[in-house]
């Protein structure tokens, strides 16, 4: 198995738990995964751990996890690589990086920010997921850049990798991979009930909403839980399953019948007025298949 060893940047808060795991993979050379905040006592540590470095990898943008990796790179002359990040190079879906002994495979994971990637070992079945899954409690999803949507459809794809060691941005290390993954996805199907729940007896605001779903925690937390319902309700949104009057916190939220296709029946997303496989048909057969009812 290649060495894999974590570096705890000093900045834990309510989002980053302890504090930002920065992993270093294999050794002479190794490659290093988000070297964190600009904390030049831990990039040390780091280039300390490392030794020689190939390649320092960051797996998505936020300030706990990127703004020391120009400066690390740069310190231990390795190549900076991420999905968007300014002075990286671009990371492609799918792509490996080799460095050493060390194979990493890339996979976009879009959904606690839209430039979010894991990176898989596949011969230690080890998974860096970043902030997709944390060692401890469950990833914040922050509209407009965090998208539910995309989210579950990134915990799906991770969990077809079948990993079996999953090692987070934050928090301990997670053993049980498959587990771990069924849980945050069994999580926000729960949350989604949630928030129906609370739509059911009428129009209501998010932070109505937040007070009805979120009883057992302080009301420090209130603010933040209340980006997450939003989330939960853009989605909904978004699948023609729920939507609202007004802007903002005072913006009331009400639950949509699912509207039927106008081809066949069979209920739509969102608001188009042909399910995907009739619109498939129409794209085919031209606008006179629109009215043609299947048998």
């Amino acid at each position: 198995m290649l060495r894999i060893i974590r570096v705890l940047a000093p900045n834990p808060d309510v989002y980053t738990l302890e504090g930002t795991n920065t992993w270093v993979v294999g050794s002479d050379p190794a490659v290093v995964i988000d070297p964190g905040p600009l904390l030049p006592a831990h990039l040390e540590e780091v280039a300390r751990v490392a030794g020689r470095v190939g390649a320092v990898l960051v797996t998505h943008d936020h300030p706990d996890h990127a703004p020391g990796a120009l400066t690390f790179a740069l310190q231990v002359g390795a190549p900076l690589r991420a999905y968007r990040l300014e002075g990286a190079e671009h990371l492609r879906d799918g792509e490996v990086v080799e460095v050493g002994d060390v194979a990493l495979r890339t996979y976009h994971t879009p959904g606690h920010t839209s430039d979010h990637l894991a990176f898989l070992l596949p011969t230690d079945r080890a998974l860096f997921t970043g902030d997709t899954v944390l060692g401890r409690g469950t990833s914040f999803i922050d509209p407009p850049d965090g998208d539910l949507a995309l989210y579950l459809r990134s915990l799906a794809r991770l969990q077809e990798l079948g990993a079996r060691t999953l090692y987070p941005g934050h928090g301990p290390v997670i053993l049980r991979g498959p587990e771990k993954l069924q849980e945050y996805l069994d999580h926000r199907a729960d949350r989604e009930r949630q928030v129906l729940a609370a739509l059911e007896d009428g129009p209501t605001t998010i932070m109505a909403m937040v007070g009805a779903i979120y009883t057992d925690y302080p009301p420090e937390v209130h603010a933040l839980a209340s980006r997450s319902v939003l989330a939960h309700l853009l989605k909904l949104q978004a699948e023609g399953r729920a939507d609202k009057r007004g802007k903002g916190l005072d913006a009331e939220w009400f639950v949509v019948a699912p509207r039927a296709c106008e081809r066949c029946g069979k209920p739509v997303r969102g608001r188009a007025r042909y399910c995907n496989t009739c619109s498939l048909i129409i794209l085919q057969e031209g606008t006179a298949a629109a009215s043609d009812k299947p048998e």
